[in-house]
């Protein structure tokens, strides 16, 4: 995944790759347990709302998304889904994918291209 390839300076692409299962991996638990919350913008992007940089490690909500839903807990899954529910829209994967996001937990979305 793009976030395995964000080295840090002198880091591997294997270091890389087990920080950011850490991050998720905690995210995820976080999210399933309700301290942190999944946010679903106008357009489909998602953002996850009280999640600190330091816990984020540089992940972004687009990586946190893909690796939830590809290999998270149903849990968080339905978090996600509960998500969807509230905002009246699905998680769209063109919106994940063309860099729509948010910097602060889904009060405002952008996406760097204006």
């Amino acid at each position: 995944m793009p976030c395995d390839t964000r080295l840090k300076r002198n880091q591997t692409i294997s270091q890389r790759k087990a920080e950011v299962a850490k991050a998720v991996a905690a995210i995820q638990a976080a999210l399933a347990a309700g301290r942190v919350k999944a946010k679903v913008g106008q357009q489909g992007a998602i953002a996850f709302e009280g999640v600190s940089e330091q816990e984020r490690d540089g992940v972004t909500d687009a990586c946190i998304y893909r690796r939830i839903m590809a290999t998270g807990s149903a849990l968080a899954k339905m978090q996600i889904a509960k998500a969807e529910q509230l905002a009246g829209r699905s998680v769209s994967k063109q919106a994940v994918n063309s860099g729509h996001h948010s910097h602060d937990g889904g009060h405002t979305w952008h996406d760097h291209k204006g």
